[in-house]
């Protein structure tokens, strides 16, 4: 099998709700997308000859998603209050929902689907919340 692997990084509050413990708090992280990309043979024609992916496009795909995440506060759908939701809007913070509590563990699943859903050949994503601690997902 060949592989390669490119990073991205981002910035962003998330909380837990239901848990008992400190991030059960609104907190921030800087969190780091990993990405590995592998097929068994490597492309046998055309600009592309020799390798698994261009880097190029691995990069820009991982950047994109890690893009849209970045500065916001991220929480689990249905966990904020719609007052709550009304002061964030107010202040103009950037709050984006998502349908799974807001782990790393469930950000590289999210984030394998969405770069497999693009046609890239993805086979493992760490998502790392500290530069000690991450979680992965791999076929």
């Amino acid at each position: 099998m060949y592989t390669i692997k490119t990073t991205a990084a981002f910035d962003s509050a998330h909380f837990l709700a239901g848990y008992n413990g400190k991030c059960a708090n609104l907190h921030g992280h800087h969190w780091v997308i990993e990405v590995e990309a592998g097929q068994e043979t490597l492309q046998a024609e055309g600009e592309k000859r020799g390798m698994v992916l261009d880097f190029g496009d691995l990069k820009k795909a991982v950047r994109a998603l890690a893009d849209r995440f970045d500065h916001a506060t991220i929480y689990e759908e249905g966990t904020l209050r719609p007052a709550t939701l009304a002061a964030f809007a107010e202040e103009g913070f950037r709050v984006i929902a998502v349908p799974y509590r807001p782990t790393a563990e469930h950000f590289a699943r999210a984030f394998f689907e969405t770069l497999t859903a693009e046609g890239l050949p993805v086979r493992r994503v760490t998502v790392y919340e500290t530069p000690e601690n991450g979680a992965s997902y791999a076929v």
